[in-house]
């Protein structure tokens, strides 16, 4: 690849400052893809962020529809997408803001099946679902493919994150599972635009305030910018906890679980 041009040094030019960042990571930007799956709170944030960062190639999965109810949190989208479908909003919203950034929609319920294809050439993987069985999904490319996958969710005031990399540390299966709608436990590590205390879905929508899915769909994008470009250290082996109505932040240590039916040896 060549080097960056004149008009990018400029755009990216507070960021090629950084310590040990340069025109080397920022090439490293431009040449990676990287599968974001879920286009709501936090896959908000994390499309707007990367893009913004110059990630050069971002494929987008979300079959929804923009609704009135999501304008809270899902900043991609604003009340003229109302009623268009999630990927192709997130598309729009990156050509205005990035034109050297390309962003490829998949209306796409994913499954088994199809994540493969879905999340094809990415470098990395985003969980920013919205439920425990698509996670798992996504979980278990990760680990049949050997790509990293960053985890988020948010509830309420509250989040979570971790960087998942197996077999190096757990992958999600190893702390969460699905469980039967009739009998949710009472705080699991959950979901997100549902985040923790949610497993699956239920008759009523969760509590969540948006900047919470801002600020942990930021995190994401870190996490991601980070392992990109091969700067800093990741939230690898451990769980990062928010509790925003506090400002609390609470690191707790996670470890592989050895009977995990989809790492596990």
């Amino acid at each position: 690849m060549s080097g960056l041009s004149e008009r990018e040094r400029e755009r990216y030019a507070r960021q090629l400052v950084l310590p040990a960042w340069g025109e080397e990571a920022q090439l490293r930007l431009k040449a990676a893809t990287v599968f974001v799956a879920g286009a709501g709170g936090l896959g908000s944030a994390v499309v707007l962020y990367l893009a913004a960062a110059g990630v050069g190639r971002i494929r987008v999965c979300d079959r929804d529809k923009v609704e009135l109810s999501n304008l809270n949190r899902q900043i991609l989208h604003g009340e003229r997408g109302v009623g268009l479908g999630k990927a192709a909003s997130a598309q729009e919203a990156v050509a205005r803001l990035n034109g050297e950034v390309r962003l490829a929609p998949l209306a796409a319920e994913m499954t088994e099946q199809n994540v493969g294809d879905l999340a094809a050439n990415a470098d990395i993987l985003l969980d920013c679902l919205d439920n425990v069985p698509a996670r798992l999904v996504l979980n278990e490319h990760s680990v049949r493919a050997h790509l990293p996958m960053v985890h988020a969710g948010v509830r309420g005031l509250g989040g979570q994150l971790t960087f998942l990399r197996p077999p190096a540390t757990p992958c999600l299966a190893c702390f969460m599972q699905e469980v039967p709608p009739e009998d949710p436990p009472a705080a699991p590590l959950g979901a997100a635009d549902a985040g923790p205390g949610r497993a699956n879905a239920t008759s009523s929508p969760p509590p969540i305030l948006g900047a919470v899915a801002g600020a942990m769909g930021c995190l994401q994008a870190l996490e991601t910018l980070k392992y990109l470009t091969g700067i800093g250290e990741r939230s690898e082996n451990r769980i990062i906890f928010l509790d925003g109505e506090t400002m609390k932040f609470e690191v707790v240590a996670i470890s592989k679980n050895p009977g995990c039916l989809v790492c596990g040896e």
